[in-house]
């Protein structure tokens, strides 16, 4: 069996012979693109169906297949993250968490939102004075329960 680390590498490596976007390969499999994504970055898992599918998308072989499959552990490093794109949303949270969790109490209740029940999109949004990076999340609201 394979690690998560190089059933990513080699999604990689094919996605990139083959000259496919995240968004061709999630139209292909009927899934929305970064979700598709986080399956093989290895942070989420897939059904056998679909790794399957994947996999002949990709020319790629079972091994990759069984290794989509796999449940995976979510762990990320601890450290800031140093790619801007990525310290940006740690920025957002650092500047935005509190007021993002105050606004959540107040329309909703004591609770937050799911991260399992969720999905995620991004939109490029064409301005004429410059284009707009659109991110919607859409996560269930979890109330937390009393006993």
């Amino acid at each position: 069996m394979i690690t998560k680390e190089i059933m990513s590498e080699q999604i990689f490596a094919a996605k990139k012979v083959k000259n496919l976007s995240f968004e061709n390969i999630s139209q292909q499999l009927g899934k929305g693109e970064v979700w598709v994504t986080s399956v093989c970055f290895g942070m989420n898992s897939m059904p056998k169906d679909l790794a399957d599918k994947l996999c002949k998308i990709l020319e790629l072989n079972g091994e990759v297949s069984d290794a989509l499959q796999q449940y995976p552990h979510k762990s990320w490093s601890k450290k800031i993250p140093q790619d801007p794109v990525i310290y940006r949303f740690y920025e957002l949270i650092g500047v935005y968490g509190d007021s993002i969790k105050a606004v959540i109490g107040e329309k909703f209740g004591d609770g937050i939102m799911s991260a399992i029940d969720f999905s995620m999109d991004i939109k490029k949004d064409e301005n004429s004075k410059e284009d707009r990076v659109v991110i919607t999340l859409n996560g269930k609201f979890l109330r937390y329960s009393s006993w």
